[in-house]
């Protein structure tokens, strides 16, 4: 498996297994949203990766998760964003050969979107990763 399908897929059984995320969130971390969603949740946004000049396999890679609440206000999408970072932060991720030898949570950006119904929360992570 590659770097990358093994870091998303260890980063959303992660998020999963976070009981403060659940509480929040009811399991809804997702790779891709299904039809008709229930909110909030949190799925895989965009992705990239390259390697590390000089870093012996090792990858570095920029993912995207997005929070969509439709809660009255960013109050809820804001918690949700904070579970993310908090489960994530410094976290190790070992999954199909491929271990995180940093992770982190730079970024997170919280707004309303144009359809006034709906508040979004934009979290960054950043990865490097190496094969076990």
């Amino acid at each position: 498996m590659s770097h990358e399908l093994a870091l998303q897929k260890g980063i959303l059984a992660r998020l999963k297994a976070d009981a403060t995320l659940d509480a929040l969130v009811g399991g809804r971390v997702w790779d891709a949203v299904p039809p008709d969603p229930t909110y909030p949740h949190v799925k895989l946004g965009r992705s990239q990766g390259r390697p590390v000049a000089g870093g012996d396999g090792a990858m570095e890679h920029q993912l995207t998760l997005i929070v969509a609440s439709r809660f009255c206000g960013t109050e809820e999408a804001r918690a949700v964003a904070a579970a993310v970072r908090l489960c994530l932060s410094e976290a190790v991720i070992e999954t199909d050969g491929v271990r995180s030898l940093k992770l982190e949570v730079p970024l997170s950006d919280v707004f309303a979107a144009d359809d006034r119904l709906t508040t979004w929360a934009v979290i960054r992570v950043r990865a490097v990763t190496q094969d076990i």
